[in-house]
């Protein structure tokens, strides 16, 4: 008795799963929803107000990234702890999420008994990465890192460029594009541009929301 609630924000773009994970957290003993945001920059602005001891927070996030989010928030007060509530279990999402400073990374098939034990857990000041989610983390940090300039040319890949538009897009020689592809498949694990560009998208190594914008 006379222990302190547990403070809660909650960001989640979509409206009904954002309500339904308030209205959930508020009849939980000992958790108290104090703030929610529907987009990243809203978030911000909800955290500097109401100083959450946990932040519940999407990846995909309108106007502002979730992990871009973790890392304005983390530089402002290093002592925040995020869980990430997402559907995407990519390893490259995780690793950047954990890379930002996120304490747990839950997918929202979890239970609800999951979401409260690692609400607690992360306030306790411990970290909670499901088996599922630590094992794609495993391969991600056993695979060679890819160059920025490698990068580039896998997200052109996944825009469906040919090796000549590829070229012409970044200014560099067709010569050189075939290097880099041979690099990148190397460090994929995989055989052909087909391959990579389906585990780009499946990793989250190149993000979806990337492919919305036209190239410059």
């Amino acid at each position: 008795m006379g222990q302190e609630s547990i403070r809660v924000l909650v960001v989640e773009d979509h409206h009904v799963v954002r309500q339904g994970l308030v209205a959930l957290l508020n009849v939980v003993d000992g958790i108290e929803v104090v703030g929610e945001a529907a987009d990243g920059v809203e978030a911000i602005t909800q955290f500097r107000k109401h100083r959450p001891d946990i932040t519940l927070i999407d990846l995909r996030l309108p106007r502002m990234a979730g992990v871009d989010v973790i890392q304005r928030v983390r530089m402002e007060t290093p002592q925040s702890r995020f869980i990430v509530l997402t559907t995407y279990d990519g390893d490259e999402d995780i690793y950047r999420a954990l890379q930002a400073g996120a304490r747990a990374y839950l997918l929202k098939g979890m239970t609800t008994d999951e979401l409260i034990a690692t609400i607690r857990t992360v306030h306790a000041g411990k970290s909670h990465i499901p088996p599922a989610i630590a094992q794609r983390l495993a391969e991600r940090m056993g695979t060679e890192e890819l160059t920025p300039r490698e990068f580039d040319v896998l997200e052109q890949i996944v825009r469906g460029k040919s090796n000549k538009e590829i070229a012409t897009e970044l200014e560099i020689s067709e010569a050189t594009v075939k290097t880099h592809i041979n690099s990148l498949l190397g460090k994929l694990g995989v055989t052909d541009r087909t391959q990579a560009a389906t585990a780009a998208i499946q990793r989250g190594i190149v993000p979806l929301e990337s492919l919305r914008k036209p190239t410059p």
